[in-house]
Formats: C-alpha cells, sequence, structure tokens
C-alpha cells in the first residue's frame, strides 16, 4: 500500500520570527493525560526572557504583564508542541511580543498570548532603558557578562 503524502507545514502566523520546539514527556501531563498548561506556560515564559535577553542585550529582563491566555486546543504524550514569538513593541525599557504554540503532530493551534511584557533592568532592580526600537536576527546584542558572577567571557 502506497503511504500519503502529508501536506506541506506552513507556520500559519504572520510575523512570527522565533521558534522552538518541545516534546510532551510524561512528566508534562495533567490527571486527565493532556498536557499541563502550567508546562505550556512555563516553556513559553522561559523562551521569552531568552528572546527578551537577546534583544534587550541584558540577562536583566524580567516578565512584567501576560495578557488573557487563550486555550485552543490540546496535546497528549509523544505530540511535538511548536513555540512562536513575535515581538510587537519595544517600549523605552520594555519589549512587547505576543506568542503561538501549536501541536505539529494535529496541525492546531494549542493557545495564543497577545501581549507578553519584559522589563529590562538594572543592577539593582530597577528598570532601565535599552535604546532599542527594532528586533535584531543577529546575535550583537547578547550580553556578554554572566550575571551569576560578573566575568567577562571573551569571543
Amino acid at each position: 500500500m502506497a503511504k500519503q503524502k502529508a501536506p506541506a507545514w506552513h507556520w500559519s502566523e504572520d510575523g512570527i520570527n522565533f521558534r522552538t520546539r518541545k516534546w510532551v514527556r510524561p512528566e508534562d501531563l495533567n490527571a486527565n493525560g493532556s498536557l499541563f498548561g502550567g508546562s505550556l506556560l512555563k516553556w513559553i515564559d522561559e523562551e521569552a526572557a531568552i528572546y527578551a535577553i537577546v534583544q534587550l542585550g541584558n540577562y536583566r529582563a524580567v516578565t512584567k504583564h501576560i495578557s488573557e491566555i487563550n486555550f485552543e486546543a490540546s496535546a497528549v504524550q509523544g505530540d511535538l508542541i511548536e513555540l512562536g514569538l513575535q515581538a510587537t513593541h519595544f517600549g523605552t525599557t520594555s519589549l512587547t511580543m505576543r506568542a503561538v504554540a501549536r501541536n505539529m503532530i494535529t496541525r492546531r493551534r494549542i493557545l495564543t498570548i497577545e501581549k507578553i511584557v519584559f522589563v529590562s533592568l538594572d543592577e539593582s532592580g530597577k528598570p532601565t532603558p535599552h535604546g532599542y526600537s527594532e528586533i535584531t536576527y543577529d546575535r550583537d546584542r547578547m550580553p556578554t557578562e554572566r550575571i551569576a558572577t560578573g566575568t567577562i567571557r571573551l569571543p
């Protein structure tokens, strides 16, 4: 019997410019055997933090606000989840982005978050201007200081 060719995979969300993938494992499941929303939100917050650090050039970027979370579908053990982020606004001290999560197996959107805001902080924990107004696709803003030790690691 000939194997049917699956339709081409296309990310349907315009403007999504950062993607990562996660594999749903047993520890990510809720009591119903489906993906626990808290696991998914943890993944999104972590990826958004990394994205904010790269865009703001500061390890001290923290989550300030997450808007309404719209769950549309779920996932089960073994499914592959794709997370996408889109920077939507640069403030003086902040970066706003939106997030989308999709199930790569079922091709259904799992959730959308229209607004996640990260703020760049100084050494004393106060908001600090970052000086950027658009996204970068390079690693030119990647901090070189290690936050834990304050040491500089040269390229």
